[in-house]
């Protein structure tokens, strides 16, 4: 049976300072999606030492360590992803970067630092019947990495009955457990809408068709999907981030070209932001003139975390850390994850866990040049992985 659960911290702890050693020599040497080669050497030696079947090569960099006990039929899958961001860093650490343009800006090495930290335990003094799959993914920044292990027979070769993930959160004390039922993080998609037209010379536009006029008031429109077409009570989101047309102020350009995202929390609606968007940008190009070509991109996928394995990783979250420290049901993040894909195929729970508060280490938000995962969140996620894996064997 399990231990208490503050015989898992008072471990963590003991050990946190190896840890905290493995996390700053991978945020040191940080590697961007399918280019994480020597992180992937770094878990593989240390899974294989501590006694895992381990297989490499799952989604080009992505590898599953393997523990098998007793007769139990159940398995476990619980992962942790690896790469960073292109991001000069800006935090003036000791550990800092030593790649040029290169960080680990989203924590992804803090969350591979407490799964093995799990794994060593689990595999030296854990007790329990049945199978764990420790998942190190690789491109978890939007290149599909959990899609990539997955094509690659992830599932086949290492079947499992739940799977669980975790991410950090800046801007939540530290060490508290944040827990979803339901839509927990958004879909992510992307559009690119190239508009054409007929350029000319700026003192005389009415010979010209004018790509720019379009794209401004195609800008504007788009806004009507979220506050006319989508349900006032259900989350959509459509960003035009950039625009690029032109070089002179009296020349009017061939072509516009948009760049937009779209974001919701449920399917349906995901389905009728693209048709809006669709719809409106074809009809407002054709008012002015130009032609518009839309080339529109599905991303990741709403990531919905199902009920009874929530409810399972919740408990466990009070136990480790008592109900002051869980928020049971928080809000819906509007962040993507490609965690999601794997939700699409298994039952599970993605959990995230506050990495400090604002003005505190650990409180500058992810993907900014100022960010670092707060170490003190070692010894916990670790001591969460080992109490979750050992409660869901027995």
């Amino acid at each position: 049976m399990p231990q208490s659960a503050q015989h898992y911290l008072e471990y963590m702890r003991r050990h946190a300072a190896e840890f905290v050693t493995v996390r700053q020599q991978i945020h040191q040497n940080p590697e961007l999606g399918f280019e994480e080669f020597g992180t992937s050497d770094l878990v593989a030696e240390r899974l294989a030492a501590w006694g895992y079947e381990v297989e490499r090569g799952l989604g080009v960099t992505g590898l599953v360590g393997r523990l098998r006990r007793g007769s139990g039929t159940r398995a476990i899958g619980i992962r942790a992803d690896m790469d960073a961001l292109p991001i000069e860093e800006k935090t003036g650490l000791a550990y800092r970067s030593g790649r040029p343009g290169i960080m680990h800006a989203c924590g992804h090495d803090g969350h591979t630092a407490m799964l093995l930290g799990a794994a060593k335990y689990l595999a030296q003094h854990g007790e329990f019947s049945g199978t764990l799959n420790l998942i190190f993914q690789p491109a978890e920044e939007g290149m599909g990495g959990a899609v990539k292990m997955m094509e690659d027979g992830l599932f086949e070769k290492y079947p499992c009955d739940a799977v669980y993930a975790m991410h950090n959160s800046p801007g939540r004390r530290q060490g508290d457990l944040m827990f979803r039922e339901g839509a927990a993080m958004a879909s992510s998609d992307y559009a690119t809408v190239t508009l054409t037209g007929v350029g000319g010379h700026g003192a005389m536009p009415h010979r010209t068709a004018d790509p720019i006029v379009a794209a401004s008031s195609i800008v504007m429109a788009l806004q009507t999907i979220v506050s006319r077409n989508a349900d006032p009570q259900e989350m959509s989101i459509v960003t035009v981030g950039a625009i690029h047309s032109g070089k002179a102020n009296n020349v009017i350009p061939e072509t516009a070209v948009l760049e937009i995202s779209v974001r919701s929390l449920d399917r349906v609606v995901r389905e009728l932001l693209e048709k809006r968007l669709k719809a409106i940008v074809t009809a407002q190009a054709e008012s002015f003139g130009v032609k518009a070509h839309i080339d529109y991109r599905k991303g990741y996928a709403v990531l919905v975390n199902t009920p009874e394995e929530t409810e399972f990783a919740r408990r466990i979250g009070y136990e480790l850390v008592g109900a002051a420290h869980v928020e049971p049901q928080g809000p819906a993040v509007t962040g993507s994850e490609d965690f999601a894909f794997m939700l699409e195929k298994k039952p599970g729970c993605y959990l995230f866990i506050g990495n400090g508060a604002p003005g505190e280490h650990g409180g500058c938000m992810v993907h900014n040049p100022g960010y670092d995962f707060n170490d003190s969140n070692l010894p916990i996620g670790a001591a969460y992985w080992a109490l979750l894996a050992e409660s869901y064997l027995q």
